[in-house]
């Protein structure tokens, strides 16, 4: 009897090890704990009962499941292809920052589920690009690149809103057009830059010949008022003779001997 006694204590103090061994190791799953940037999303067979905040919090085990969702700011990149107004091809590299709304992550679990990124992102942004560039001409999303990116950004805004989506930034990283639209683009460049050249060159010989006209309108006006003075004052040509004269009298008078000058004599 004592063996048996002790047999049946023995078997009864190594069940109670293994239940507390099994309930230790079986702590945690009695608790689950939400990093700051996500939200869990409390499951009890399978049903959404509530959303998470950061922190520690209790679950039944077998019965509750907790899904974390990351609400920190991601980064999307996709390549788009298109066309323009005027039937351009482009080939377009966009760049979407984007994050879950926080206080919708179980509607955005219930209805789309974790891989929202490759079935709402990437298919949201490859549609807004083809929307907004269909507006305008391939010359125009060049020149009015910050028109056209209001314009996509405006398109994801409002496809992503409706998915708890919430856009943080967006870039266009690139456009690309066809070989020979970029020649053409390059010739029109050029004609361009030709035409204001000889225009500014036109200007600059206007310029120039309406200074000459100008100088010579001056030039004439001084000698019309010097003649008229001289007109007016017969001796001031004596005078300017006399201021000229370098005191010497000419060896040779020609014609009838009248002198250049007519000095007084003394």
């Amino acid at each position: 009897m004592n063996q048996i006694s002790k047999g049946v204590r023995g078997l009864a103090i190594g069940v109670g090890v293994v239940l507390v061994i099994f309930v230790i190791f079986n702590l945690f799953s009695f608790f689950t704990i939400v990093e700051p940037g996500e939200r869990g999303i409390l499951l009890r067979f399978g049903e959404i009962q509530t959303i998470f905040e950061p922190g520690l919090h209790f679950k039944i085990p077998f019965v509750d499941n907790v899904i974390k969702m990351d609400i920190l700011t991601q980064k999307s990149q996709v390549e788009a292809n298109a066309a323009s107004k005027d039937l351009q091809s482009i080939h377009s590299i966009v760049a979407l920052n984007y994050h879950a709304e926080p206080t919708a992550v179980d509607k955005l679990y219930s209805e789309i589920g974790i891989h929202y990124e490759e079935r709402v992102i990437d298919p949201a942004i490859q549609e807004s690009v083809k929307a907004a560039t269909a507006e305008f001409t391939a010359e125009e999303l060049i020149t009015k690149r910050p028109v056209v990116k209001e314009k996509i950004r405006e398109e994801l805004t409002n496809r992503l809103t409706g998915n708890h989506i919430i856009i943080d930034d967006f870039s266009i990283v690139d456009f690309s057009f066809t070989e020979e639209f970029d020649r053409a683009i390059e010739a029109k460049q050029t004609a361009v830059q030709q035409a204001l050249k000889a225009e500014n060159d036109l200007k600059r010989i206007q310029i120039e010949a309406q200074q000459k006209i100008e100088a010579a309108k001056a030039d004439a006006e001084s000698i019309r008022i010097q003649a008229e003075a001289l007109k007016e004052n017969q001796g001031l040509v004596q005078l300017k003779m006399a201021e000229k004269w370098d005191g010497v009298m000419p060896k040779i008078i020609l014609g009838d001997g009248v002198p250049l000058l007519n000095l007084p004599i003394e």
